[in-house]
């Protein structure tokens, strides 16, 4: 397969972009053409540690075990390194013009294989997964026990309107959280609002009782399916149930139409209001028009349900370069505290609303980058009368 070009008009994920040494499979297109690929997140934890009772700290500390003997590797390893490049001084001067300038090699021309396969830089491409063949990929799936792998199906450099088939790092911080508090969570009833591909649902599933995965787009909703049957053994221990329906926050009301694919049965809109006592979200705040229309979906909701609710938003500030103001700035980011402030201080006699910001010192649990824009709110959801 040809390497991927990507468009202006479209957007990828850095949790896809920074993966220099992983491939992507493609595994099918989806119903509108788009390519799916499947990818393997790994998990500092398993089913068997949960099992087991292991509190997070025995846990935590038998992985950074692992790190301290992975960093020693890595100290012999760029201790080799060192003592070849000092040894190959003379190839990196011939790299320099005759002013000292350095001569960057875009594509080795006449170089022997060994300098070729020193001067090429690795390509993250797609491969396509060829069923029934044996292939380099089953290696990696041996190593991928059932207890410690996501498996997740997503897409890649989409339009901004289908960014959520795309896999994104506030995702992976919110389900942190989740793992690191995991007692608070047990067998509670959870709503996520914009599932997307229903990373952070799975994992809430490992715990909670039922997780309402929510969002809209038929084509999503099934990839989202796909991926709980996929992990379907994460759940098994805890037994949690996961229930993928569509929740369009621009209508005021649930989808109860039979006809339609992930619709709501008024069982389970009963038993939503009647039992949730948890609201998450992750990286949905990038629209200031669909971050109006998430918090009225929210007030409407939290005002309906019965019990008090923990409501949970994890998002990654994102900073761009306007014209308009001539500086680097974080719109979308802006107008998410200013509504976040004004659910805080609303007052309509009917619900309070409690916000604090969460601290990021909690344990990592699943491998990706914890950048110092990602943040994490939570908000208290009580009712007055």
């Amino acid at each position: 397969m040809d390497n991927p070009t990507f468009r202006s008009d479209t957007v990828l994920s850095d949790v896809h972009l920074h993966c220099p040494s992983k491939r992507h499979l493609m595994v099918r297109l989806n119903a509108v053409g788009q390519p799916v690929f499947l990818s393997y997140f790994k998990l500092l934890w398993s089913t068997e540690d949960l099992a087991s009772g292991k509190h997070v700290r025995e846990i935590t500390t038998g992985r950074e075990h692992q790190c301290r003997s992975g960093d020693e590797l890595c100290d012999k390893d760029s201790s080799n390194v060192k003592k070849e490049g000092e040894s190959n001084s003379e190839g990196v001067e011939a790299l320099l013009d005759d002013d000292g300038d350095l001569e960057v090699v875009r594509r080795p021309q006449s170089a022997s294989d060994l300098q070729a396969e020193d001067l090429l830089r690795d390509i993250v491409c797609p491969v396509i997964l060829m069923k029934g063949k044996e292939d380099g990929f089953e290696d990696e799936e041996r190593e991928c026990t059932c207890s410690d792998v996501v498996k997740i199906e997503h897409t890649m450099a989409t339009p901004l309107e289908d960014v959520g088939k795309q896999v994104w790092r506030a995702a992976f911080l919110l389900a942190d959280y989740i793992l690191f508090k995991r007692d608070t969570f047990r067998c509670c009833s959870v709503l996520e609002l914009g599932g997307g591909t229903g990373i952070t649902s799975i994992i809430m599933g490992t715990v909670a009782k039922r997780v309402y995965c929510t969002d809209v787009g038929e084509d999503l909703l099934a990839m989202c399916e796909q991926n709980v049957a996929l992990n379907k053994h994460l759940m098994e221990s805890g037994g949690g149930e996961i229930k993928v329906k569509e929740l369009d926050w621009l209508k005021d009301e649930f989808c109860t139409d039979p006809e339609a694919p992930y619709s709501w049965s008024e069982e389970e809109i009963a038993d939503l209001l009647d039992h949730c006592s948890v609201i998450m979200a992750a990286d949905v705040f990038y629209d200031d028009d669909l971050t109006d229309a998430l918090f009225r979906t929210l007030y409407r909701i939290t005002h309906n349900l019965r019990n008090t609710c923990t409501v949970y938003l994890a998002l990654e500030k994102r900073l761009n370069f306007t014209l308009r103001h001539m500086d680097v700035t974080c719109e979308a980011y802006s107008h998410f505290r200013n509504t976040l402030n004004d659910l805080e201080n609303l007052q309509d006699g009917k619900m309070k609303y409690t916000v604090e910001p969460v601290k990021l010192d909690f344990c990592q649990f699943l491998v990706y980058e914890r950048i110092e824009q990602l943040e994490l709110w939570k908000i208290m959801a009580e009712h007055l009368t």
